[in-house]
């Protein structure tokens, strides 16, 4: 979308600042209140889908009615021409995930207090009966001043009881065990996915890793979460709790609600290794057990959910910002034979417990049983429903436009793009570029439109149709009527190549704004129809203006892993300059120290970063030890000073073998010393007085 254009005739695109999986964000203001904010636009490619468009409808309604310090504000929703936006607060910050990359793992005082935050404002939507749905912490942004705000509520749906079933699943490495096999989806499930952030922010990665999306949905669904204290072994005793009770795969054993975890959080900042967090034993099977059809289903829900998963931060706008548990319970005290053990003779309700070897049903196959029953009860329904109504007739008019709904989904649908005042070659490339084909229905004489310029199109732009469709045109044969040829006004500033144009009698439309390596900002690169065209004054003359140099936003590595930094340099259009590595006592080995140039500034694409990387600590330096034993005490302090070292005197002694102020022994006497160390010497006081003759203590 064009920076300076206007939507709903308010608010003016500044500048984009992020992309999501279905809409870019803007910068932009609202002329009406002179604020900043920022406008999520439905991707060009997403409009014509209704689907798409019914989503990111529900996005704003569901987020519209949710005023919160911790939520990102709605303001507005709107459309024009064609564009679905959605205005909302903007906040100038990082996303959880580049925090947690650019520091590795967060201390627990940081945990507790972002967690806080994002689960005060996760608990409002629950309040108004909203789920989430996608916690992530791509989807928490951590503002200037320090503030946590959870956004994106793309696939939030709102409920009036405390489940409801859908197949609208988050991403996948957050996504909770019944949101990955498709079944009921509340509170609950975003606590898991709290928790899952909350084990990201405490060992710096995601609990489960695979090769794709559904390698980890089934890891959610079959494996327990690796206790964060194996990775991080001074993680406090109750943060690790908290966590695997967010991270249960029985919902019933998590969290009731926002506010209890809040409550644990807060108790962990003041008793860390308090053991207070209170974890439901088991009632039934924690871990969940799917078939092979079921697997089938999920790769089937994935594949279609998954295509368009990302992971952009929608409001990355360059600003710089600028560890912990032993388990909870150990595998003896609820494995499954403490479990049969505990429960032995005795099933769920209090009855006596079956053997394996019983012939009877178990309780959850007749629950299988008795639902497949209502099942079959409503399709045999359904089709004495459906043989009465056809014999009737009832159903001969439905059928064929059924039917016909059917036939016309089965074609994709594209917007016809505007053809008027182009060559037929130029048609022939635009046309082929989405899908539709091109034919010449017939030449005429054009008052617009001179000779070879499409001068009418039989399906007007911005009509839908299906894919291969041949857009039918009429090229002009002739210009009829005052003739004007249109002057080059390539090089000159908008408004004076407009002045210029309109001063020849030609009629302006609106710019279209393009980058360019020729011309600066504001220049007009050139106009459609070209320079030396001859058109009417009815005919519509559009400048392309330039944007001027492509500038590329050079990103933030500082802190980051060598070979990743080099790689997001790279995707952002740049390029590896000199990379140096020094000691650095202050970083990690192998990640980066500094940037040149720094991040946040605009840049011609490929320019080059240079890094310095940190080769670890700075070996201590080592100084081979002299022996000054029998020598004068300056001589020393001299040489331990010259090289680094001190030098202080243990003691003073009488000495009838060493003269008065030389050094009797030292400490070490040998060897090497690290630069900064000490020497420790013995000092001679000279001969002892009472060793002395009286002859000579006369002398």
């Amino acid at each position: 979308m064009k920076d300076g254009i206007f939507l709903g005739n308010r608010y003016q695109v500044l500048s984009k600042v992020g992309a999501g999986g279905m809409a870019d964000v803007y910068k932009g203001k609202d002329t009406m209140l002179n604020r900043y904010v920022a406008i999520k636009v439905l991707k060009k490619e997403y409009r014509e889908d209704e689907n798409f468009v019914r989503k990111f409808r529900s996005e704003a309604q569901a987020a519209a009615g949710l005023l919160n310090p911790n939520i990102v504000n709605v303001y507005d929703v709107g459309e024009d021409r064609g564009l679905y936006y959605m205005v909302m607060e903007l906040v100038e910050g990082i996303t959880l995930k580049e925090y947690i990359a650019r520091k590795g793992k967060l201390s627990h005082k940081e945990v507790i207090s972002i967690a806080i935050q994002m689960c005060t404002g996760i608990g409002a939507a629950h309040a108004a009966n909203i789920i989430h749905r996608d916690i992530k912490p791509q989807n928490i942004i951590i503002s200037r001043d320090g503030k946590v705000k959870v956004t994106d509520f793309g696939i939030a749906k709102a409920t009036t009881s405390n489940t409801i079933s859908s197949n609208a699943m988050g991403s996948v490495h957050y996504s909770s065990p019944e949101q990955a096999r498709g079944g009921f989806s509340d509170a609950k499930s975003d606590i898991y996915s709290i928790g899952i952030t909350l084990f990201e922010m405490v060992t710096g990665q995601v609990p489960f890793d695979g090769d794709s999306t559904v390698s980890v949905a089934i890891k959610h669904l079959q494996e327990e979460i690796t206790p964060p204290s194996e990775l991080v072994p001074d993680i406090p005793y109750s943060m690790e709790q908290i966590i695997l009770k967010c991270t249960q795969k029985n919902g019933e054993r998590r969290y009731s609600n926002t506010n209890a975890l809040i409550q644990d959080l807060k108790r962990s900042l003041v008793d860390p290794d308090g053991d207070f967090v209170v974890i439901p034993p088991l009632r039934s099977a924690d871990t969940v057990i799917i078939t092979d059809d079921e697997l089938d289903v999920i790769h089937g829900n994935y594949d279609d959910e998954y295509d368009d998963e990302y992971d952009d931060d929608e409001y990355g706008s360059g600003y710089s910002s600028d560890d912990e548990y032993s388990d909870g319970y150990d595998d003896d005290e609820y494995d499954d034979d403490h479990y049969d053990d505990e429960y032995d003779g005795y099933d769920t309700r209090g009855g006596k417990k079956r053997r394996r070897g019983d012939e009877d049903v178990n309780p959850r196959m007749n629950k299988v049983m008795r639902v497949l029953m209502v099942v079959v009860i409503i399709i045999i329904a359904f089709i004495l429903l459906f043989t009465i109504g056809k014999a009737a007739g009832i159903f001969k008019s439905f059928d064929k436009g059924t039917k016909a709904e059917e036939a016309e989904e089965t074609e994709a649908k594209v917007k016809v793009p505007d053809l008027l005042g182009k060559t037929e070659e130029e048609a022939k490339k635009i046309l082929k570029e989405k899908g539709l084909g091109f034919k010449v229905a017939t030449y005429e004489e054009s008052d617009k439109y001179e000779e070879g310029l499409i001068c009418k199109q039989k399906i007007k732009a911005g009509e839908k149709v299906a894919k291969n469709t041949k857009i039918e045109v009429v090229v002009s044969s002739k210009l009829v009527g005052e003739e004007i040829v249109v002057p080059d006004v390539a090089g000159m500033d908008e408004s004076d190549a407009q002045k210029k144009l309109e001063g020849e009698g030609i009629k302006v439309g609106t710019s279209e704004f393009v980058y360019s390596d020729q011309y600066a900002e504001g220049q007009v690169i050139g106009t459609t129809p070209s320079a030396g065209s001859k058109v009417t004054k009815d005919t519509e003359v559009i400048m392309q203006v330039s944007k001027g140099e492509d500038k590329k936003t050079i990103p933030d590595v500082v802190g980051k892993k060598d070979a990743d930094a080099q790689a997001e340099i790279k995707s952002a259009g740049l390029k590896i300059g000199k990379v140096t590595y020094d000691y650095d006592n202050d970083v990690e080995e192998g990640r980066v120290v500094s940037q040149s140039p720094s991040s946040g500034k605009k840049a011609a694409a490929g320019t080059a970063v240079n890094l310095l990387v940190s080769k670890g600590k700075k070996p201590d330096e080592k100084i081979q030890v002299q022996n000054f034993a029998g020598k004068d005490e300056s001589e020393l302090l001299e040489w331990a000073r010259a090289n680094g070292l001190n030098a202080k005197a243990e003691r003073k002694e009488y000495s009838n073998n060493y003269e008065e102020r030389s050094i009797i022994s030292q400490n070490p006497s040998s060897g090497s010393l690290a630069k900064g160390g000490t020497i420790k010497y013995v000092l001679s006081l000279g001969m002892d007085p009472a060793d002395l003759s009286p002859s000579e203590d006369t002398q």
